[in-house]
């Protein structure tokens, strides 16, 4: 199944792996191993000086993670990818191979709280600073660039915001400047925007999320366009830091995967049915969600992604309390951070997955203390809605 013109919901379920190299097993097997025995030594000495495939630690590479690998680098259209133990593994694995001590990095100007914690880190210890900064326009995008500037860090849609990154249209200068783009591509998965086809040089997932779909792994990916760079970063960063992802949890992203399409299209017409509702409610004083006709970043929404995905963000009237109020008088969703679970899930940004940003930058980021995140799950929509609306009756 290496035919790069199969669509994409088939390479989601057969790319990367064939039967006849596993006595037949239909499931990807698990290689629950942390190391290979060699026939000789002379053979492991040729697998450690790369003269030969094969097996030799799991840290170094394991038969399970690399299906996963190659399905996800096909699914994003790269030339290759690596599995991580965390989303934030990804993150920093990036960020450290791109970059030295006295560079810079630009930041939309919406992060995820801990990205946000991270380059904090970054700054603190080793003089690698950044900016968070509204990149919306070229005009601004030219405006942030700096002389040290090595790398441009975009989410889109931006977490918990939605808002929206022109993503072509930031690659365009960024390779006028040669600087390389990393792009957040959570929100979205695979299956609906693909940053790599738009000029980006690497996009990367907190797998917990839609990859894997079921609320029950913890995991990253990143994916380049160029097979020499993800070949160095396997070997350096990701060898040496060690973050690295177990075989089971490989195999249950694997596992999750062969639904992706399914269920993002499930995700996202319970999104739309649930916008239109909270659209009409009186006590809903703002909504944000890429799809929204009334959304000025609306036709780059459109230009990018499939659909608008499953998340939605809202502020109701009446700050904290009644947001707060609001969570607690909901039974059928549930108050849980993370996202692209099968269960509808509902935060409180400001003192939830983005409390660790001050006060000042979270104002800044559009982060209001009434502002609240929906993970739109697979369930009837008529029930969700039912249940939102009961719970808004009430603040």
């Amino acid at each position: 199944m290496d035919k790069l013109s199969y669509e994409k919901e088939t390479l989601y379920v057969h790319k990367g792996y064939s039967s006849k190299n596993h006595q037949g097993s239909l499931s990807v097997p698990l290689y629950q191993t942390s190391t290979f025995a060699f026939e000789t030594a002379e053979q492991g000495a040729r697998r450690f000086a790369g003269e030969e495939e094969g097996g030799i630690y799991s840290r170094l590479g394991n038969p399970t993670v690399h299906v996963l690998e190659e399905r996800m680098a096909a699914m994003e259209h790269g030339e290759g990818a690596l599995a991580f133990g965390s989303g934030m593994a990804a993150v920093s694995t990036i960020l450290v191979h791109l970059t030295k001590t006295g560079d810079h990095i630009l930041c939309t100007r919406g992060i995820y709280g801990c990205t946000f914690g991270l380059l904090n880190i970054l700054e603190e210890k080793y003089n690698i600073t950044h900016d968070l900064a509204d990149l919306t326009t070229e005009e601004k995008i030219e405006a942030a660039i700096k002389p040290n500037t090595v790398c441009i860090y975009i989410e889109t849609p931006i977490n918990p915001t939605m808002e929206i990154v022109d993503i072509a249209q930031i690659t365009r200068i960024a390779i006028k400047h040669g600087i390389q783009v990393v792009v957040d591509n959570t929100f979205s998965s695979p299956y609906l925007q693909n940053p790599l086809e738009l000029g980006a040089d690497f996009v990367l997932h907190s797998a917990t999320k839609y990859i894997n779909g079921h609320g029950d792994v913890i995991a990253g990916i990143l994916v380049g366009k160029n097979r020499e760079d993800i070949n160095k970063i396997r070997s350096t960063v990701q060898k040496d830091y060690g973050g690295i992802i177990s075989p089971f949890d490989a195999w249950l992203l694997i596992r999750g995967l062969k639904t992706l399409h399914v269920r993002m299209d499930r995700h996202s017409n319970n999104a739309a049915d649930i916008f239109t509702f909270l659209k009409s409610n009186p006590k809903v004083e703002n909504i944000y969600y890429p799809f929204d006709e009334g959304n000025p970043q609306y036709e780059v929404a459109k230009k990018q992604m499939k659909t608008g995905g499953g998340l939605i963000s809202f502020t109701v009237t009446g700050g904290i309390n009644n947001a707060q109020k609001l969570m607690n008088e909901l039974r059928l969703i549930k108050i849980a951070v993370s996202l692209g679970d099968a269960e509808t899930l509902i935060q409180h940004p400001s003192t939830m997955t983005h409390s660790v940003v001050p006060e000042k930058e979270r104002v800044e980021m559009g982060i209001t203390d009434g502002l609240l995140r929906l993970s739109v799950g697979l369930e009837n929509s008529l029930d969700l809605i039912e249940d939102l609306q009961q719970a808004l009756s009430k603040i």
